[in-house]
């Protein structure tokens, strides 16, 4: 009964929508692709990450369902970006160094929130990781692409309630997923926007102009009147700052 309710509320794609569908979104492909890959390291294939998105954007296609009222690219970009996601992961695409180092900036990050009760400044960052200015942010470009792809991980989980929540009441969702689960992807969206709330003005700007307003750096640095790699240097320490913030958030 179950079955066949779902059915009739939720007919499935003919093959030539499905098709349509495919071809009319592959742009979306290389956008979500450009996006992630944009402070990726030169090993990282931009051609591997396009057929995994690809992937993801056949599954979407397959799994769409019109009547449950969202909206195919919104659908589908969630799908993709998690097939993206799940392609780097399952690669050792950054050097053990890089990872190290961004660990350490975490840490360091991390452990001053929890002792002044705010987002560190710069400074004190830098103090308590014993680098100059410029060792400093030199560190912050080494490490710009641990900090996307960390983010990233961060707002797929996120953009995943845009998806499940539309299941009918008993359902299960897409994913197949406990509702537990979409309690959770709730509180981290709530966590996410109080962690933004939080950062200086300066970071804030940029995760806004880059995430929201989807400018790409060099453009973010044309609005600020700084260069491109200050704006990714900004962007990878704003990172930090969210990550701490939300991990923080998640232990107290």
């Amino acid at each position: 009964m179950v079955a066949e309710r779902c059915a009739q509320v939720h007919p499935a794609l003919d093959e030539g929508e499905r098709e349509r569908l495919i071809l009319d979104h592959v742009g979306l492909v290389k956008y979500i692709v450009g996006r992630v890959s944009v402070r990726l390291p030169e090993s990282v294939e931009r051609e591997d990450l396009e057929s995994a998105g690809v992937v993801g954007l056949i599954k979407a296609a397959d799994r769409y369902e019109p009547g449950r009222g969202v909206k195919f690219a919104t659908y589908a970009s969630t799908v993709i970006r998690g097939e993206v996601m799940e392609l780097l992961r399952s690669r050792d695409w950054a050097p053990r160094s890089v990872r190290r180092r961004y660990r350490e900036l975490e840490s360091a990050v991390g452990d001053l929130k929890q002792q002044l009760g705010r987002q560190p400044t710069e400074e004190e960052i830098r103090g308590r990781l014993g680098l100059s200015e410029p060792d400093y942010h030199d560190l912050l470009s080494l490490t710009s692409s641990m900090a996307v792809s960390s983010l990233e991980e961060m707002v797929e989980a996120d953009q995943a309630l845009e998806v499940d929540e539309t299941a009918l009441p008993g359902e299960p969702t897409t994913h197949g997923e406990d509702p537990a689960d979409i309690v959770d992807r709730e509180a981290l969206h709530d966590l996410l926007a109080q962690a933004v709330d939080g950062l200086p003005e300066r970071d804030k700007i940029v995760i806004g102009l880059y995430y929201q307003d989807e400018l790409t750096l060099r453009e973010i640095g044309e609005v600020l009147a700084v260069t491109e790699s200050r704006v990714c240097q900004i962007h990878t320490q704003a990172i930090t700052r969210l990550r701490a913030s939300v991990e923080t958030m998640l232990g107290s």
